[in-house]
């Protein structure tokens, strides 16, 4: 039996080489929350800025940008997010430069798909805790973006799931009136709009989830 642990991680791939990129999908996609494929490193970055995996898996060389200027990149961005190369036995001198961008491990073409699972399973729990114990006996799960109470499901809509997971990756929870204004609206509104939309997500919640921080923002508390 897998690790159930894998079902909340979001995967990343990066490969060039479309019957590769299939077989890994088809071979160890279903034991993963998700499994997105991106076809060259300018994609990935994209995708990882957009979907914001768990653990990249990328080739090491591939058109516009390869897997290790990518992974460079992608350090800059969360220096955290594990990383694994593939790479052809060939290309092994090219993995002396994986040491100085932290990849976190690499297989040489060909392997057992297995294997890579195998490793990925080892590493689950060194992951981020996908859930977030916050004030109030709520829970929030990061990869599904679901909020529980007492393991009571709390329906959220899209401008509240994207305002939790701002406040979750703000420095000290926080966040101001213009980054939400920014984030949940496309058009420009006022005070009043965030003051209401923040009172029907306290009755919806907690008053105590959310507090305002006078002459700062917003803040959701955590529990240690």
């Amino acid at each position: 039996m897998k690790n159930k642990a894998l079902k909340e991680l979001k995967v990343l791939l990066v490969e060039d080489e479309v019957n590769l990129a299939r077989l890994l999908k088809d071979a160890i996609g279903d034991s993963f929350f998700s499994f997105t494929i991106a076809s060259d490193g300018i994609e990935g970055k994209e995708l990882f800025l957009k979907i914001k995996p768990d653990i990249v898996i990328t080739d090491i060389e591939m058109p516009k940008l390869s897997g290790l200027a990518m992974a460079e990149k992608l350090r800059q961005i969360n220096p955290n997010t594990p990383i694994i190369i593939l790479s052809a036995f060939s290309e092994k001198d090219k993995l002396f430069n994986a040491i100085d961008i932290g990849i976190t491990k690499y297989f040489v073409k060909p392997f057992d798909p297995d294997d890579l699972l195998d490793y990925i399973s080892s590493i689950t729990s060194k992951l981020d805790d996908k859930h977030i114990k916050l004030d109030e006996d709520f829970i929030y799960n990061k990869t599904t973006n679901a909020l529980y109470k007492n393991d009571r499901f709390v329906p959220l809509t899209k401008n509240e799931i994207i305002f939790l997971s701002l406040l979750l990756e703000s420095k000290n929870n926080i966040i101001d009136d213009q980054i939400i204004k920014e984030s949940l609206w496309s058009a420009e509104v006022s005070d009043e709009r965030v003051r209401t939309f923040i009172r029907r997500l306290r009755a919806k919640t907690s008053k105590k989830l959310i507090k305002n921080i006078k002459g700062f923002g917003y803040q959701l508390f955590l529990r240690p």
